[in-house]
């Protein structure tokens, strides 16, 4: 459910974030993790003045055993046909609305509770989500429990799991059946208009998403602390002070309660905007390997990507509207009446509105992966240039590997990448570091 909640505001899309079992202490809060790794880099990509870029990142490369490559290679290449599979499944779930008129008989049902048009949309989301999904929950335990623990990167119990996707559930019957019911509000003010409004509508949420997850979600699924003081703090705090942005902390939190992975992530933006590292981050990578996606996440802020990825999804939202004008209306003269379905104004359309937009975005995966892996790379250049930490970047390219695959094809990449490839990211440090003579830095050079 949190994923479905993450996809109707879009905010996960733009910088994803890696949540998931720290030991707590008797205090209730977790304990701070103890780093276990040192920066090895491999003979061949050692600093040298005959060092090679291409000779360093094979070096790299041959890092991951050959038996932990076919495995990321498997996991990743699983997710295509996942990806396909969770299109096509949204789409049973959208005709098990419309095609058996649950959806009408929801409508129905708020209408006579009601006589009011806002409070009946109001109603019907509120009906709409948990049923939504309930529907979901098998692929979801699938694709989330079963598949993560299959292939060793999940933590979490099944009634963990669950524990946490009440939450989201909770959090989607809060904020959705509001949206809902301002969206409707909207289609039923504006006419034929409604999309342009609408695209509008659904643009501020994605802002007001953006702005509230920091502060008020995130921390529902994970504790957050302050990175206690010390030499790793001061000389994150010090890229971000010598690189303009305004921060004066730093958050870590306990994803190990739900995944092995590594992550960091920059968040809201203004006054809420924060980075955080995870633990198995500060438990699994050396001190350079961490300043380096500092730096990559304090780029992420620096160049702008937060606002930049409004605008870009806000116009891929507005096609979106636009296709589904287009579509709804040929798909209500057709199957409508079948339906029980009256028009845009009428909230037993919504799944029908979820299913164009889930086709639209189906179709637009090339355009929105390649959006977010361009911010990406981006952000990779600058995190390496600023913190100096060629290596260590290198060196936590090859433990995202373990669960991405590591060498795609170039049209492979295009498509389901939306962060450039491990090999491409090693690269591109080492390249970074023949630049500047093929050293190895030990410290942020600012």
């Amino acid at each position: 459910m949190r994923r479905f909640l993450a996809a109707l505001v879009l905010a996960s899309a733009l910088f994803p974030g890696m949540l998931a079992a720290a030991e707590e202490p008797a205090g209730g809060a977790p304990a701070f993790p103890a780093n276990e790794a040192s920066l090895v880099v491999p003979p061949g990509a050692q600093a040298g003045p005959d060092f090679d870029v291409e000779r360093a990142t094979q070096a790299y490369i041959e890092t991951l055993s050959a038996e932990k490559r076919e495995r990321s290679d498997a996991y990743f290449e699983g997710g295509y046909w996942l990806t396909l599979f969770t299109f096509l499944y949204g789409l049973l779930v959208a005709w098990v609305f419309l095609g058996l008129r649950l959806s009408a008989r929801l409508r129905d049902r708020a209408e006579k509770l009601t006589g009011r048009p806002f409070l009946q949309a109001y109603l019907y989301a509120l009906f709409y989500v948990p049923l939504a999904a309930l529907l979901a929950l098998p692929l979801d335990i699938y694709a989330d429990y079963f598949r993560e623990h299959q292939y060793g990167m999940a933590t979490q119990t099944l009634g963990e799991w669950f524990g946490d996707e009440g939450k989201g559930l909770l959090v989607a019957m809060i904020l959705m059946p509001i949206f809902i019911a301002i969206l409707y509000a909207v289609f039923r003010k504006t006419g034929r208009s409604w999309w342009v409004w609408g695209a509008i509508t659904s643009i501020v949420f994605l802002v007001f998403g953006i702005l509230i997850a920091p502060v008020y979600i995130d921390p529902l699924f994970n504790a957050y602390q302050p990175l206690p003081n010390g030499e790793l703090r001061e000389r994150i705090l010090s890229i971000a002070q010598a690189t303009g942005v305004p921060a004066d902390d730093v958050v870590w939190f306990d994803a190990s309660r739900q995944t092995k992975r590594i992550s960091a992530n920059v968040a809201g933006f203004g006054g809420s905007m924060r980075v955080a590292l995870n633990d198995n981050l500060l438990r699994r990578s050396p001190p350079e390997a961490i300043e380096a996606v500092m730096g990559h996440e304090l780029g992420h802020y620096t160049l702008n990507h937060i606002y930049e990825g409004i605008l870009e999804f806000g116009a891929l939202l507005i096609v979106g509207f636009a296709f589904c004008a287009w579509a709804f209306d040929r798909a209500l003269f057709r199957w409508g009446g079948r339906w029980g379905v009256r028009g845009i104004a009428d909230p037993a359309g919504l799944p029908l509105i979820i299913a164009l937009f889930s086709l639209y975005l189906f179709v637009l995966t090339p355009v929105t992966n390649s959006i977010v892996r361009a911010n990406e790379a981006e952000a990779d250049r600058y995190g390496i240039a600023t913190s100096g930490q060629a290596d260590g970047f290198a060196y936590v390219a090859m433990q995202l590997s373990e669960y991405r695959k590591i060498s795609p094809g170039y049209w492979e990449e295009i498509i389901f990448y939306d962060h450039p490839s491990g090999y491409n990211r090693v690269r591109a440090a080492m390249e970074w570091k023949a630049e500047h003579g093929g050293r190895t830095a030990s410290a942020p050079a600012p």
